[in-house]
């Protein structure tokens, strides 16, 4: 279980990759985002995207669970105050496989809170040719190993 003090400003954890089927696709913009170029193949292909494109809602709803699965799901997270800033980059096509990190960016004791602590993220997503699709940055609070005792 990863506490607070585990989380080291330059620690970086890897995400496993995500390959992006033409059906998840379509399903998410039909429920969340339902524009052409993410619900059409042909409308994806004459827009500027260039294919059928995943959502960048939905794509950072994927990074979401790579950060999940890279260790959130093994910490004493608290949540999160927000996100400070998102960034989509590129186009997350049908087919394309992703992966990335979240990289701690610094930690910090909270006052207001005993036992729990802030740790800022930088998280970036890449496809599989390396180009980064989309980048954020994060605050997650985590309850401290002393915390727990």
């Amino acid at each position: 279980m990863l506490h607070f003090e585990d989380f080291t400003p330059g620690r970086r954890f890897e995400y496993l990759p995500r390959h992006m089927e033409t059906a998840e696709i379509v399903a998410f913009a039909r429920e969340f985002d339902p524009q052409p170029m993410h619900m059409d193949e042909e409308a994806g292909k004459s827009s500027i995207l260039g294919g059928l494109a995943a959502s960048g809602w939905h794509t950072s709803s994927v990074g979401m669970r790579m950060m999940i699965d890279a260790f959130l799901a093994n910490s004493t997270s608290q949540g999160s105050p927000g996100i400070e800033f998102m960034d989509w980059k590129k186009p997350v096509l049908a087919g394309d496989t992703l992966y990335g990190f979240s990289l701690v960016l610094d930690a910090r004791a909270l006052r207001s809170r005993q036992g729990v602590g802030m740790v800022r993220f930088r998280n970036e997503i890449l496809n599989q040719t390396g180009e980064t699709v989309a980048v954020s940055e994060c605050p997650i609070m985590f309850r401290m190993r002393e915390a727990t005792r």
